[in-house]
């Protein structure tokens, strides 16, 4: 199986847009069905296994960032990933890979710079997304956070951790990601 093809042409082609953004079971058991047992299978690997190329990568970052968010959502899972897609976007930037994707696909390279709970990786996400002209107002949204907390509170509940001063207000307030 041509994985990385397969994961783009799903993302790119099969899903509209407005997918990659909204909570749909639908969706959700449609990722979960058909790449489920992939994510499984790659997730062991190091972030040097998914630099061959631009679209390797990509695919890479979309499978252990965006996928768990719709397969495992609301439970821990969601994030159990995160940080080889970050060590994955990181080195992938670094070997300018990033330049060779689209617009369109450019920002998914990033995302895992914003869903990051470090600040040095939140400042490394503004820049990219100013850059790109895409998802600032998002980007500095994630950035306040971490900046503010150092932690997305509403991942708290989920990931079993205690509310600090502030975090619950702050998810009253909206701040889902």
């Amino acid at each position: 199986m041509n994985w990385p093809a397969e994961i783009l042409s799903f993302w790119f082609q099969e899903l509209d847009p407005k997918d990659w953004w909204t909570k749909k079971d639908a969706t959700d058991d449609q990722i979960r069905e058909r790449f489920l047992e992939l994510w499984e299978e790659q997730k062991s690997k190091t972030a040097g296994d998914f630099l061959a190329s631009p679209e390797t990568a990509l695919a890479a970052v979309i499978l252990f960032d965006q996928f768990p968010r719709n397969m495992f959502r609301d439970g821990a899972d969601a994030y159990s990933t995160d940080h080889l897609a970050q060590q994955i976007a990181e080195r992938a930037v670094e070997l300018e890979l990033d330049q060779q994707l689209t617009e369109e696909q450019r920002p998914f390279l990033y995302m895992p710079f914003m869903h990051a709970e470090d600040l040095h990786l939140q400042n490394r996400s503004v820049t990219l997304f100013t850059k790109l002209g895409a998802n600032e107002e998002f980007a500095n949204e994630h950035h306040d956070v971490i900046a503010k907390f150092g932690r997305f509170p509403h991942r708290n509940r989920v990931l079993g951790r205690a509310m600090r001063p502030g975090e619950q207000a702050a998810v009253d307030a909206g701040a889902s990601w």
